[in-house]
């Protein structure tokens, strides 16, 4: 769908890197400028305890680097930004998670690429924003945004999230902004600049839990996977087998349909629980009941019957569950190459994704020597010259 685009990804670890994902998903030709002096982007080195991979390509580095050809090159020396001048003039969207001031030591900021080039999107991901020079981190923005103070048991410690969702949540909303920027220049001719900040797009994230503060004055406490405004919904119940699930009843409705597969038709009667405010107010007591109802129940049957009354329900599933669900498989990549690392897709496969499979994530410095001859126009001796004076790392695949 977007084959014709080359994308310069100037990102490491996962905000940006999840966005040239994306654009690769959608067939745009995605560059990763890697810096020699880190030995490319950090996450190729974090490596799980235990885990032993045969390259440069650790599982933390695999979950948003498919589809991508790699580049060593130096942007700290005047060689180095030439080359990345040079690619620029024909690219059409630069990726940059720098830190406010950095990209302009490096040649590499929306000022200088922009003017070169002024059909070029350029988009920023940031900790704070474009004017503030503190650097950005998933975790301390977790915790400067609200989602510790509101995560975690009533009685336990403010608690960071597994995944880091600030990072994901400041991906989404770059990918939204530069396809609105793509459109945008079908009329215009004229790029622009993108800036996102993992802090604004956490607060965005809080959804619900933002307006019951700004609208209703209420302070979200920690109540482990309960939720403020609907009940029964979020927290796991044991069943007599041992597994667990989840309930998300959000109508009076589908509570008394709960009531009758549970086997307590009365409950969706009695005031306390007969309307989802009712329920709210009297959390703990409706708790008490259906743990007891659904601990003489097994869980599959009770799915089942779940299901079969439109009632909404799941099990709490480990990630081997997960992944061995035929609903799940289609979002693992499939590589071209043999034996190649698992990766996971940003978009959900579609028609207007392309057909074959991706590249698997590149190896550090493997494609340096390829990009510059196609997208920079260089010649092998030009070539072997950057190589010989440090400019660039050409590695083998």
């Amino acid at each position: 769908m977007l084959s014709d685009l080359v994308v310069l990804e100037l990102a490491s670890v996962l905000a940006g890197p999840s966005v040239g994902q994306f654009f690769a998903e959608l067939g745009a030709t995605v560059i990763k400028v890697e810096n020699p002096h880190t030995q490319g982007d950090v996450t190729r080195r974090w490596t799980l305890p235990g885990e032993t991979p045969a390259d440069d390509r650790s599982a933390y580095f695999c979950c948003c680097n498919y589809g991508k050809q790699s580049l060593a090159l130096d942007l700290g020396v005047a060689a180095g930004q030439e080359v990345l001048h040079t690619l620029v003039s024909d690219a059409d969207i630069v990726i940059a998670s720098y830190r406010p001031g950095t990209a302009e030591n490096l040649g590499a900021d929306a000022a200088t690429l922009c003017a070169l080039n002024p059909a070029l999107l350029y988009g920023h991901i940031t900790g704070y924003g474009p004017d503030n020079p503190r650097a950005g981190y998933d975790a301390i923005i977790q915790a400067e945004s609200g989602f510790m103070a509101m995560n975690g048991a009533p009685d336990g410690p403010p608690t960071k999230l597994p995944v880091a969702l600030m990072d994901v949540l400041a991906a989404h909303q770059l990918k939204q902004a530069l396809l609105v920027g793509l459109l945008q220049r079908t009329t215009t001719g004229r790029g622009g600049y993108f800036p996102v900040s993992l802090m604004q797009a956490a607060v965005s994230g809080l959804a619900n839990q933002a307006t019951n503060y700004l609208v209703a004055g209420h302070v979200p406490q920690r109540m482990g996977s309960a939720h403020p405004n609907i009940a029964p919904y979020g927290t796991p119940y044991a069943t007599g087998d041992g597994g667990e699930v989840i309930l998300a009843v959000g109508t009076d409705r589908q509570f008394a349909a709960l009531c009758r597969v549970l086997d307590v038709p009365a409950l969706a009667s009695d005031a306390r629980f007969a309307t989802n405010a009712a329920r709210v107010e009297h959390r703990a007591a409706l708790d008490e009941v259906l743990r007891r109802a659904i601990g003489a129940q097994e869980r599959t049957p009770l799915l089942e019957a779940l299901q079969a009354r439109h009632v909404p329900a799941g099990a709490v599933r480990t990630l081997p569950d997960v992944f061995a669900d035929a609903h799940v498989e289609p979002m693992v990549h499939q590589a071209a190459e043999a034996e190649a690392p698992a990766g996971l897709r940003q978009l959900p496969p579609a028609t207007f994704a392309p057909d074959t499979p991706l590249r698997p994530p590149p190896r550090y410095g493997a494609d340096t020597a390829a990009v510059l001859r196609t997208y920079a126009g260089l010649d092998a001796d030009s070539i072997s010259e950057l190589v010989r004076a440090g400019v660039v790392e050409e590695r083998g695949r």
